[in-house]
């Protein structure tokens, strides 16, 4: 099987522990990941003004890429570029007039419909893999490890391309389970971890992303577990931050749901790049023997 893919900016510098990850579990699964050529920036968030079509030119140029690599799907792992590349895509399958507009302003790009279908990870492990296939392949469970799904806003809204309907958590949660962890109730799982508010404040003074953290030591959970950089670094590296500020009660380690699971398919843990997380991340899957099997 082959895969068309799209990484997006940020998964080939300071997120590459989301990257190289998942790559390689779909490479250990059989998997040939073509990542399209010439890609762009998606834009990193949609426009919400109804006439702003030149900021939809960006994830529509990297559609086009697709499609003329003959994809029928384009698969991506950032949260925030998955709900680019699919709410720009809504306005390509569905408005003819936009679509039109879009289409002249890539004067040079063969015109765009909406043909290529914008799937998140998550969602394409389920559906061309499938969890019990998964669960074969699992050589290294994450016994004992208590972790829960932290989705933010992006991966459920709008609800004409989330992931799954608002409020589930279902595919992260299943994913998890399959690789062996124990998967906590968690309410905060959609809460906004800030988003980029965290440009006009001081390192740690992130009050959305420390109540997150709170809850999280409440509920009993060892470590939260996201699909977007942005979460990432509002949630885990500004953590130190937050502990000497003491917004936070203790140490929450964040983890890239790709990288735990390459560890779970026992991959080389170098392919995980935990040195890019918080020290403790690596400690944590070190004391439940996880790093150690794999």
């Amino acid at each position: 099987m082959k895969i068309s893919y799209y990484p997006g900016c940020t998964l080939k510098t300071k997120a590459k522990n989301l990257d190289r990850a998942a790559i390689a579990s779909l490479e250990a699964m059989g998997i040939e990941v073509i990542e399209i050529e010439r890609w762009n920036c998606c834009g990193a968030v949609h426009s919400l003004t109804a006439d702003d079509l030149i900021h939809q030119v960006g994830p529509v140029r990297n559609l086009v890429r697709a499609k003329e690599q003959g994809a029928d799907r384009l698969v991506t792992l950032c949260s925030m570029c998955y709900n680019t590349l699919a709410r720009a895509n809504q306005i390509m399958k569905k408005d003819a007039v936009k679509r039109d507009t879009i289409n002249r302003f890539m004067d040079e790009e063969i015109d765009y419909a909406g043909e290529v279908e914008v799937v998140h990870y998550l969602t394409f492990l389920q559906e061309a893999v499938g969890w019990e296939a998964l669960r074969q392949r699992v050589k290294v469970p994450l016994t004992d490890l208590q972790i829960a799904p932290y989705y933010g806003c992006t991966l459920h809204r709008p609800a004409e391309v989330g992931i799954e309907p608002f409020g589930s958590f279902t595919l992260m949660t299943r994913m998890l389970e399959v690789l062996g962890a124990t998967v906590r109730p968690f309410s905060s799982a959609d809460k906004c971890c800030g988003s980029y508010q965290v440009l006009g404040a001081l390192a740690g003074e992130n009050s959305a992303a420390a109540a997150i953290l709170n809850h999280a030591a409440v509920a009993g959970i060892e470590a939260l577990v996201t699909s977007c950089p942005l979460c990432e670094y509002n949630l885990g590296k500004q953590q130190p931050q937050m502990l000497e500020a003491g917004r936070i009660k203790k140490n929450i380690p964040t983890y890239y749901f790709t990288q735990l699971l390459a560890v779970a398919l026992g991959l080389d843990v170098e392919i995980c790049h935990f040195e890019l997380n918080d020290k403790n991340s690596a400690e944590l899957l070190r004391s439940k023997k996880c790093l150690a099997a794999a």
